[in-house]
C-alpha cells in the first residue's frame, strides 16, 4: 500500500530543498524510512531533485524541530539554508507566536547541532547559527596533486576552507572530493568550500562549495557561506562592519557580503573575541533570501525506489 506524502519545494540563496510537514500532515504508522525517501526523491532524474529533504517534526523546546537527510540518504546534524528555508516556511504556514520589531516574526529550530532563530522580513531570512567550533588555521593539506593552504571550522557541520586564485577555472569537483575525504578531516570527512575576494566589488566574496552528502559542487551552502566568511576574516584582516563594540576584552563585530554559484548575495556577521592563545567567534548570523517554488505530494515508494541503495547516517 502506497503513503500520500505532501512537500514544498523551496529554494535559500540557490539550494533547494524538499520539506515534509509532519506536524500539518500527520503520516502516523504509514511514516517511511526519510533516508531512502531523500535518497529517491533528491534525485535530478528520476526524483523530484533537490540538494537535501528537510522534515519537520514537533518540539518541546522550539517552534518545530528540523531533521535534514542529503541526497545520498545520510542525515545530516544541521544546514543553514534549510534552516532559513524552514523558517521563511514556519513564518509563512505555522505563524510562530512570537513578535518581533518591525512586525517581523521571531521563529526557532531545533536541530540536532544546537537550536537556531531566525527573523523573517518579506523573503529575507536572518537566521543565528550555533558558535563554530574546531577553528583551525593555516593547515598546509597536500590533495588533487598540490599542497593546498587551508583552515576548517565546524558552523554546525565541519568546512575546510580553501582561498584560491582562479575561482572560475577551478575544478572543484575534482579538488573538493580529495579534501572532502582527506584524513586530516577525520573518518567523516569534510565539506570544501574554495574562496577568492570579489574583483570588482570590496568587501566582497566569492565562494563555490563540494558539499558532503550530496557529494558534488552545489550553488550555495548555508554553513558553508558562514564558515567562509569567519575564515576569511581572520586571515585577510578584512574591515570590521559598522557596530563595533567598545571596550576591553568586548567582541570585535565583523560583516561579510558573500556572493554564492548561484549569484545571490549573502550576508554573514559576528564577533571575535580572544580565547587562550586564539580566538572564539560568537554572535554567527546568516542573512539571505528564501523561497517558495511550488507545493506537491507524491506517492511513496515511487516506482523502482527499492533499487536505490541508502547509505547510513554521518
Amino acid at each position: 500500500m502506497k503513503t500520500l506524502i505532501p512537500f514544498t519545494k523551496m529554494v535559500g540563496a540557490g539550494n533547494d530543498f524538499l520539506l515534509i510537514d509532519t506536524i500539518r500532515h500527520p503520516l502516523g504508522a504509514r511514516t517511511p524510512q526519510w533516508r531512502a525517501v531523500s535518497r529517491a526523491l533528491c534525485g535530478r532524474h528520476r526524483g523530484i531533485g533537490a540538494d537535501g529533504m528537510l522534515v519537520l517534526e514537533p518540539s518541546t523546546m522550539a517552534d518545530v524541530r528540523m531533521r535534514v537527510f542529503n541526497p545520498d540518504g545520510s542525515e545530516a546534524k544541521m544546514c543553514g539554508n534549510g534552516a532559513r528555508c524552514v523558517a521563511r516556511y514556519v513564518h509563512d504556514r505555522r505563524r510562530p507566536a512570537r513578535r518581533h520589531q518591525h512586525g517581523s516574526r521571531e521563529v526557532s529550530i531545533q536541530t540536532a547541532g544546537g537550536l537556531l532563530g531566525a527573523i523573517v522580513r518579506g523573503d529575507r531570512v536572518r537566521m543565528r547559527l550555533p558558535d563554530p567550533t574546531d577553528l583551525r588555521l593555516g593547515l598546509r593539506v597536500k590533495a588533487a596533486g598540490r599542497t593546498l593552504e587551508v583552515a576548517s571550522i565546524n558552523t554546525g557541520v565541519p568546512h575546510a576552507v580553501v582561498p584560491v586564485h582562479a575561482l572560475d577555472a577551478l575544478d572543484v569537483a575534482h579538488v573538493g572530493r580529495a579534501l572532502r575525504h582527506h584524513r586530516a578531516f577525520g573518518s567523516h570527512g569534510t565539506n570544501v568550500d574554495f574562496i577568492q575576494p570579489h574583483t570588482t566589488q570590496r568587501h566582497c566574496l566569492r565562494v563555490r562549495t563540494y558539499e558532503r552528502g550530496v557529494e558534488g559542487e552545489t550553488l550555495a551552502c548555508g554553513t558553508g557561506v558562514a564558515a567562509s566568511a569567519v575564515v576569511h576574516a581572520l586571515t585577510s584582516g578584512v574591515s570590521r562592519g559598522p557596530h563595533r563594540a567598545a571596550g576591553n576584552g568586548a567582541p570585535r563585530a565583523y560583516s561579510v557580503n558573500v556572493e554564492t554559484r548561484s549569484g545571490d548575495r549573502m550576508t554573514v556577521s559576528f564577533g571575535v573575541v580572544p580565547s587562550g592563545r586564539g580566538v572564539r567567534v560568537t554572535d554567527l548570523v546568516l542573512e539571505g533570501a528564501a523561497r517558495r517554488i511550488c507545493d506537491g505530494t507524491i506517492f511513496w515508494p515511487l516506482e523502482g525506489s527499492h533499487h536505490l541503495p541508502v547509505k547510513a547516517a554521518r
